[in-house]
């Protein structure tokens, strides 16, 4: 185990907006948590508060900082605010409801102006490898969004292709000898 350092992470999820609610693309538009999505949010600060985070660290996009509002409320720690969580571009089909863009393209990835998937997977590892030699104590809150963090899960992991990222889930990753390893994912509180 490392004897300085950050070695365990939580990547959450923020919580639930209209757009998730009616399965819309959300991307780089910004709608608020809806009511759901604010329980969703308290909840999870709640169980993550157990953890005892050292600093909760979010997407810009508004969602996601509401969602790390209520885990440093609960955790009584600060909110840093980083564009590198951001979620992915889907260009002119932000707002979309995704089953239309698959059914027009084949999949949400052929639609044309869509961060390209490989790009989402480059950008989410770069940002989890800076963010965890930056900080010096952890364990870190990181507040994302569905593509980044299935993209970063994959990317440290590839037997978890394909797997969901609910609202305002987390998922622990833990750093040991032997690198970075994904402990549990999609993991909601109770």
């Amino acid at each position: 185990m490392p004897t300085s350092g950050v070695d365990r992470v939580y990547l959450t999820r923020h919580g639930r907006t209209a757009l998730n609610a009616d399965g819309r693309l959300r991307g780089l538009s910004d709608p608020p948590l809806d009511d759901v999505g604010k329980v969703e949010a308290k909840q999870l600060g709640e169980a993550l508060a157990a953890f005892r985070p050292r600093v909760v660290i979010s997407s810009p996009l508004q969602r996601a900082v509401s969602t790390a509002q209520a885990i440093g409320e609960a955790a009584h720690i600060g909110v840093e605010i980083d564009h590198r969580l951001n979620d992915r571009d889907y260009g002119p089909w932000t707002g979309q409801p995704r089953t239309q863009v698959e059914e027009r393209f084949g999949s949400v990835d052929a639609a044309p102006g869509v961060e390209p998937a490989d790009a989402v997977a480059a950008r989410a590892l770069a940002a989890f490898t800076e963010l965890t030699r930056e900080y010096h104590e952890g364990p870190l809150v990181l507040v994302s969004h569905d593509a980044f963090n299935t993209a970063l899960l994959r990317m440290l992991n590839p037997a978890l292709e394909g797997i969901e990222q609910r609202t305002a889930c987390y998922n622990q990753i833990t750093r040991d000898a032997a690198g970075w390893r994904v402990d549990y994912y999609d993991h909601k509180p109770r």
